[in-house]
C-alpha cells in the first residue's frame, strides 16, 4: 500500500497539487487519470521522489518515504519496479541484458541465478526464448512486454507504470493491460498506473483517482465511473473516447 497524505506542490507560480490524499491499495490496479496539466504525472513523481512536495507526505506501508534520507530511499527503491513510457530499453543491449540490468545493479546473484530469473520473467510475459534479440528487432508490444519483464525482475512490492499503452494499437494495448493486471494479482503488488487511455480504465481500473486542477475530483472503480453524474469527469471520459476514435 502507498498513501499520499495531503500532498501540495507549487512549481513556479502554479499550484500543481492541492491537498491531494489517496490510498493506492496492494494487489489492485490503481489508476491515476486526468487531462494533460491536471497534476497526475506530478503526483506520481512525488510518490517516487522525483518531486518533493511542499506539504504532506508519502507512506510506503508503514514507512514514511518523505522523511527518509538518500540511503533509505535507495534501499526502498529496490522494492519498486518501473515501466516507463515507450519501454525505455537500452538499445545496445539484448533482451536478456536489459532484464538482467537491475539484477546486476542490486543483487549478488550468481550468473546462473540471474539467468534463471531472466528466463522466468520472459516466460511470465510470454516471450520465452527471445533472450538474444535486440530492441530494434521487437514490435512495439514486445518492447513493452520486455520492459514489464525488466520491471518485475527484482520481484517488486510496488510497480509504477507510466502510460503503458502509449503508441500501441487497441488489441496490443488490451494484451498489456491484462498482463499488468495478472502480474499485480499474482505477485500482490501495489500497482500505480498513470494513464489517459479509457480502454485501460474500463478494463482494469480497480481503483481510480481522477485529478482535475490539482485536486482529486472523483475516485471509484471501473464499474462506477460511467454512472457518476460528475460533469467534469464525464467531459474528460467522452472527450478522451471521441479523440481516440477519431485517431483510428
Amino acid at each position: 500500500m502507498i498513501e499520499a497524505q495531503n500532498i501540495s506542490l507549487t512549481l513556479g507560480e502554479n499550484k500543481v497539487l492541492d491537498n491531494v490524499s489517496f490510498v493506492f491499495e496492494q494487489g489492485l490496479t490503481n489508476l491515476v487519470i486526468g487531462q494533460s496539466g491536471s497534476g497526475k504525472t506530478v503526483l506520481v513523481k512525488c510518490l517516487v521522489g522525483l518531486h518533493e512536495p511542499d506539504e504532506g507526505q508519502v507512506m510506503y506501508d508503514d514507512r514514511n518515504f518523505s522523511r527518509m534520507g538518500t540511503r533509505e530511499r535507495r534501499m526502498l527503491r529496490q522494492e519498486i519496479g518501473m515501466l516507463f513510457q515507450g519501454g525505455a530499453l537500452f538499445d545496445s543491449m539484448t533482451v536478456e541484458q536489459n532484464i538482467m540490468f537491475p539484477l546486476n545493479m542490486f543483487t549478488k546473484m550468481s550468473p546462473a541465478e540471474k539467468l534463471d530469473r531472466v528466463n522466468f520473467c520472459l516466460e511470465r510475459v510470454h516471450l520465452e526464448g527471445r533472450n538474444k534479440l535486440m530492441p530494434s528487432e521487437l514490435s512495439g508490444g514486445m518492447v513493452k512486454r520486455v520492459a514489464i519483464a525488466r520491471a518485475i525482475s527484482l520481484n517488486p512490492k510496488y510497480l509504477f507504470c507510466d502510460e503503458p499503452n502509449s503508441g500501441l494499437d487497441p488489441i496490443t494495448s488490451g494484451v498489456i493491460d491484462e498482463l499488468i493486471k495478472e502480474i499485480t494479482e499474482e505477485f500482490n503488488t501495489t500497482t500505480v498506473i498513470n494513464t489517459h487511455d479509457m480502454n485501460s480504465v474500463l478494463m482494469i481500473g480497480e481503483k481510480i483517482a481522477f485529478i482535475h486542477q490539482g485536486r482529486i475530483n472523483w475516485s471509484g472503480n471501473r464499474q462506477e465511473i460511467l454512472h457518476t453524474g460528475n460533469s467534469v469527469l464525464n467531459d474528460f471520459i467522452f472527450a478522451t473516447e471521441l479523440t481516440r476514435r477519431l485517431k483510428r
